[in-house]
C-alpha cells in the first residue's frame, strides 16, 4: 500500500467532503470506512428519513378535500414506501461511489487520487493506521477523523431492532405499526412523529419529559408544532418520565409517570428511542495516537485541529453542531487548515437548519430564546403566513416568519425563524448577511419575486423600519413588532463601615 498525504477515517458527509477537498489540492488521499459510503447522512439519517417525510407529505396532500379534487381508493404499502426510500439512497450512493471509482485513477489536469478502503480502522501511532478487513497498514502525513455518531441508548432498555428500535432500524420494518411510542421530543422524535402521523396508519405516542416539545426553540414555534401533531392524532405525554419499557408477548409495554405523580402503562406495537446521538470514537485506539476524549466521548478540537498537530476531527465526533451541512463545511475546512489556505476560523453564528415537521421549520442565527438567554437587547418582527400571497395561493397559511435585529441604530441582523411551507428557501440570504454583520436596512434593498414566501421576510424588514404595507396596528393577531431589553444592573452598595 503506497503512502498517502491524507488519510480520512469515515466516509460520511464530513469525511467525503474532506477527501474531495484534499483531491482539489492534488493530494494522494485514502478514505477508510467499515460501512457504506455516505454514512448516516445518506443511509440512516438525513437523506433516508427526509425522503420518508417527503413521501408522507405527498400522501397527506393527496387526501386533502379542500382543493377542488378528491382522490379515492388511495392505497399505501409500507414496504413499497420503504422501497422508494431505498431507491433514493441507492441513487445517491451510486453517485458517491462512481466519483470514487473515477478519482481512483489520475484525471486530466489533476494530480490527486482517492483510494477507498473498506474496513475497520485503528491507530498504530499518529501517522499509521491499521485497517482490519483487508489487513493492511496505511501511512499518512495528515489524518482526518470523521467517524460520525450513532443513536444513544439507555442501559435499562434493550434495543432489539424489531420491537424496540432506533432510527437505524425504523426503515427496516415490513409494515406500518398499528401503534408506536417515540421516546424523545427533540427534532428527530418530532420528525418521525410527523411522518407516521402524516401516513395516518399508526397511532403515535410521544413521550416528552420537558414542558413542551422542541425545548430549544421559541415557544410559539413549539406550540404550533405540538398543536399540529395532536390534530393528526398524536398523543403527547407532556412532562412525563419513562419508568420502564420492555417487550411482553410481542408487544412493547411502557410505563410513564405523569407530572401529577400518576403512573400509567400503555401497550404498543413498536417503540422508537430518539434521545440523541453519541460519537463513534470507540475501537479507534485513540490513545496510541496521543488522543483522548472528554467525559461525553467527544474529541476536543480547536477549529477542527486536535491536540495532535497532524490529526483533525470533524463532524459528529466533535462537540460542534451535529448537522450534515456543518459536517461537510468542517471537513473542507480541516483540509484547508492543514494546507495553510485558511484565513479565519469557522464561524457558527450563521448556521442554517431545517426541521422536517408539518409545517417545516427553518432557521439561521439566534432565536428569541437564545437572545434572551444571552441578554441581548433586540427588536423582532413576526409576519403571519395568512398575509403572504404565495401561502394563500398554496392554500397553506399555517405559519409565520420571525426576524430578529439588534435594538440599536445599526439594527444588525441576529437571526430568523420560519415555520411554514417553503421555510428552508426563505433563510438563505439571511445566513450570508449574518456572516457579514449586515443590517436589516441592507436586507430591505433585496427585490423578491411575486408571489413568493420570501415576500413575508421583506415585510418583516419593513415592519422593523416602520414602513410595512400591511400594518400591525390593523392585523394585531397576525403581525407583531416589539422590543426586548434589559434594565441596567443596579449599582452595588458598599457595606456600611463600623
Amino acid at each position: 500500500m503506497p503512502d498517502f498525504d491524507v488519510c480520512v477515517i469515515g466516509a460520511g458527509p464530513a469525511g467525503y467532503a474532506a477527501a474531495m477537498r484534499a483531491w482539489d489540492y492534488g493530494k494522494r488521499v485514502c478514505i477508510i470506512d467499515r460501512g457504506a459510503v455516505g454514512g448516516t447522512g445518506v443511509h440512516n439519517g438525513a437523506l433516508s428519513s427526509k425522503t420518508l417525510w417527503e413521501l408522507s407529505h405527498d400522501y397527506r396532500r393527496v387526501l386533502k378535500r379542500s382543493r377542488g379534487y378528491t382522490a379515492n381508493n388511495v392505497q399505501i404499502d409500507y414496504a413499497k414506501v420503504c422501497h422508494a426510500v431505498a431507491d433514493a439512497v441507492a441513487e445517491k450512493t451510486s453517485q458517491l461511489r462512481h466519483q470514487l471509482d473515477v478519482l481512483a485513477s489520475p484525471v486530466a489536469g489533476q494530480d490527486g487520487r482517492v483510494t477507498f478502503i473498506q474496513g475497520s480502522a485503528e491507530f498504530i501511532d499518529a501517522n499509521h493506521v491499521y485497517v482490519e478487513g483487508p489487513e493492511l497498514t496505511v501511512k499518512a502525513d495528515n489524518i482526518v477523523l470523521a467517524t460520525g455518531s450513532r443513536p444513544r441508548s439507555l442501559p435499562d432498555i434493550i434495543v432489539d431492532g424489531r420491537y424496540i428500535c432506533t432510527s437505524d432500524h425504523i426503515m427496516h420494518l415490513d409494515h406500518f405499526p398499528r401503534s408506536l411510542v417515540i421516546l424523545g421530543a427533540g427534532v428527530i422524535g418530532c420528525e418521525f412523529a410527523t411522518i407516521f402521523a402524516n401516513f395516518g396508519q399508526t397511532k403515535v405516542y410521544l413521550i416528552d419529559r420537558a414542558d413542551r416539545v422542541l425545548p430549544f426553540e421559541d415557544i410559539d414555534i413549539a406550540q404550533v408544532c405540538a398543536k399540529n401533531l395532536e390534530a393528526r392524532g398524536v398523543t403527547i405525554h407532556h412532562r412525563s418520565t419513562l419508568l420502564d419499557m420492555k417487550v411482553v408477548d410481542g408487544e412493547v409495554h411502557y410505563t410513564i409517570q405523569h407530572a401529577s405523580g400518576g403512573v400509567e402503562t400503555i401497550s404498543v406495537d413498536q417503540a422508537l428511542i430518539s434521545i440523541g446521538r453519541i460519537p463513534n470514537t470507540n475501537g479507534l485506539a485513540l490513545e496510541r495516537a496521543g488522543l483522548s476524549v472528554n467525559s461525553r466521548g467527544y474529541l476536543e478540537d480547536n477549529d477542527t485541529r486536535t491536540t495532535v498537530p497532524n490529526i483533525y476531527a470533524v463532524g459528529d465526533v466533535t462537540q460542534d453542531i451535529a448537522l450534515v451541512s456543518i459536517a461537510e463545511i468542517e471537513g473542507r475546512h480541516a483540509v484547508e487548515h492543514m494546507y495553510g489556505t485558511v484565513t479565519e476560523p469557522l464561524s457558527y453564528e450563521n448556521v442554517s437548519s431545517i426541521m422536517f415537521l408539518d409545517p417545516e421549520v427553518a432557521g439561521v442565527g439566534l432565536n428569541e430564546t437564545q437572545a434572551q438567554k444571552k441578554k441581548i437587547p433586540y427588536q423582532v418582527a413576526v409576519y403571519d403566513y395568512s398575509l403572504v400571497n404565495r401561502a394563500i395561493a398554496m392554500r397553506s397559511t399555517t405559519g409565520f416568519l420571525k426576524l430578529l435585529a439588534t435594538d440599536d441604530d445599526e439594527m444588525r441582523i441576529l437571526g430568523i425563524r420560519v415555520l411554514g411551507a417553503h421555510a428552508s428557501t426563505s433563510i438563505e440570504t439571511v445566513s450570508l448577511m449574518i456572516r457579514q454583520g449586515r443590517s436589516v436596512r441592507d436586507l430591505a434593498e433585496l427585490l423578491h419575486p411575486h408571489p413568493a414566501i420570501t415576500e413575508g421576510l421583506q415585510d418583516c424588514v419593513r415592519m422593523l423600519l416602520g414602513s410595512s404595507i400591511m400594518k400591525p396596528q390593523v392585523f394585531r393577531s397576525q403581525l407583531r413588532v416589539s422590543r426586548v431589553g434589559y434594565p441596567p444592573p443596579e449599582p452595588e452598595v458598599p457595606p456600611a463601615k463600623g
